[in-house]
């Protein structure tokens, strides 16, 4: 029986290094302008952020998606203490993300333009990145609580990927990725980013015959959230909370 199992079981290890791999790529492809090779594109260049935290921005998210990749390997090559000892140090990591992710996003909204070639006000705009940093922190966190179940463990931890792609595809050079799609409140941007869950879902329906169940709520809180934080954004409320957020985190004069 375990002999049977086992081709079934390499299968899916490549299946999930191929989804880290992929996440990776995307990413590097969005900020391979104005991040990562900005000395060779200028004009790009010009419009990233230039305050220092966003560099430290820049190498913690990208650092966590190179160790998507890296443990989904250690796990493929059945190196699973180290890929437990890995998992501590991306756990310590994933609390510098949420640390470094608020600051660069109080620090983007109290420019005097606000978030850079963004037309919303930065007090609505901010929810899409708190949002963000939101759903990946919580994903994470019920991750590492399931991390002796192997199957929901890994989905969790590429949604929770998924879910701030966003920040990526926007960049992506290419027209259509920065415009308006048909479903309010989304842009192409977001349909990009969502369709990375497709393959996911494509490979529980083949192996599993149904959707996980992490695939299905945690692909339900993405679209929710996609969809609902412009539409949050223009209340009173969270207005009112968003100039406070950034009022009292203000340095001192």
């Amino acid at each position: 029986m375990s002999t049977l199992l086992r081709p079934r079981a390499e299968l899916e290890h490549r299946f999930f290094l191929a989804m880290a791999l992929a996440l990776l790529a995307a990413v590097l492809l969005g900020f391979t302008r104005s991040f990562y090779l900005s000395p060779w594109f200028p004009g790009v260049a010009q419009a990233a952020a230039p305050e220092p935290i966003f560099r430290w921005h820049g190498a913690a998210f990208t650092l966590w998606y190179v160790l998507l990749p890296l443990q989904a390997l250690l796990v493929a090559r059945g190196a699973r203490l180290w890929h437990r000892r890995l998992g501590k140090f991306a756990a310590g990591l994933v609390l510098a993300m949420l640390v470094i992710g608020v600051a660069a996003a109080l620090t983007a909204a109290r420019r005097p333009g606000g978030f850079i070639d963004v037309p919303l006000p930065p007090l609505q705009f901010i929810v899409v990145p708190l949002s963000a940093l939101l759903v990946f922190g919580g994903f994470v966190a019920v991750a590492l609580a399931q991390r002796r179940d192997g199957p929901c463990h890994k989905r969790l931890m590429l949604l929770a990927s998924i879910g701030m792609l966003d920040a990526a595809t926007v960049r992506w050079p290419f027209a259509a990725a920065a415009a308006e799609s048909p479903i309010p409140y989304f842009g192409n941007s977001d349909l990009l980013a969502l369709a990375f869950v497709l393959p996911l879902a494509a490979w529980d329906l083949v192996t599993l015959g149904r959707l996980h169940r992490a695939t299905l709520v945690g692909a339900l809180v993405i679209v929710v959230v996609y969809g609902a934080r412009l539409p949050l954004a223009e209340t009173a409320g969270w207005q009112q909370f968003a100039a406070w957020l950034v009022a009292s985190r203000a340095p001192s004069p």
